[in-house]
């Protein structure tokens, strides 16, 4: 599936007969954390004990993280896209869900992650890495 542009969207929103038509023909993204994560352990064909034990998090935590019933700190969050092998596009809106920034490629942690991401490389890699260069591991 394509990724449309947000004005694309917006236009055809715009243009819609009516609005139970345009509300048909979309699939709009996950509000929190929980959802998105859920909508991507399907997608992906993943099971949420297998991407726990990956993005090496507490068993209980990493439940709760699930479940809505705690929040992670940005770290956490991207210890989970690499653990599920996320994209840069859909790390960033694991980040936005839970309330934390996007990755920004002016920054100098940010490139290398994002680059790792990008890669496809795991999380044992990208903190490789990130201490490699003298950066804070994500975990």
């Amino acid at each position: 599936m394509t990724e449309r542009f947000t004005e694309q969207v917006l236009q055809e929103l715009l243009e819609a007969k009516s609005l139970d038509d345009f509300i048909g023909g979309h699939e709009f993204s996950a509000g929190s954390l929980a959802e998105f994560l859920d909508q991507m352990l399907r997608k992906k064909g993943l099971k949420r004990s297998r991407v726990v034990r990956m993005a090496d998090l507490n068993e209980t935590f990493g439940y709760q993280i699930f479940t809505g019933q705690r929040n992670p700190s940005r770290n956490k969050v991207l210890q989970i896209a690499f653990a599920m092998a996320l994209s840069l596009r859909e790390a960033n809106r694991a980040l936005m869900a839970a309330g934390a920034s996007s990755l920004d490629p002016k920054c100098r942690r940010d490139a290398i992650i994002i680059f790792c991401l990008d890669q496809g490389c795991s999380l044992q890699k990208v903190n490789e890495e990130l201490y490699r260069l003298g950066e804070e591991t994500v975990c």
